[in-house]
């Protein structure tokens, strides 16, 4: 099993509940194929950098998880076909990765 993660970028006119279910999905999408969530984020509604498909924001998302190699492809084609994400991008931890995420979480818990 290695530790992945994932930031997806969200068409900015979807509605809350479009959302929560898009996110939904790929979290179940995840866990039928045998990965273990570690961490999900919301980061919001941001501003993106360039246009993309003509829209300034989008909303972002956070998933970190741990799941066999083999289940990173068909994940990612689920990504492509969904036509409410705009971008994303899944990288594989090392371990300085890994501690550092750790760091980020509890830096995170602290603040709230």
């Amino acid at each position: 099993m290695n530790n992945y993660e994932t930031v997806f970028i969200l068409n900015p006119v979807l509605s809350d509940t479009q959302i929560e279910e898009t996110v939904k999905k790929f979290e179940d999408f995840l866990k039928k194929n045998g990965a273990k969530m570690v961490a999900k984020e919301n980061w919001g509604l941001k501003k993106l950098a360039y246009p993309i498909q003509n829209k300034k924001s989008g909303f972002y998302h956070l998933f970190e998880f741990t799941a066999p190699g083999e289940v990173i492809t068909p994940y990612e084609q689920e990504f492509r076909r969904d036509e409410r994400i705009m971008r994303f991008l899944t990288v594989r931890l090392d371990k300085h990765a890994i501690e550092w995420a750790e760091k980020r979480r509890t830096r995170l818990k602290a603040k709230a």
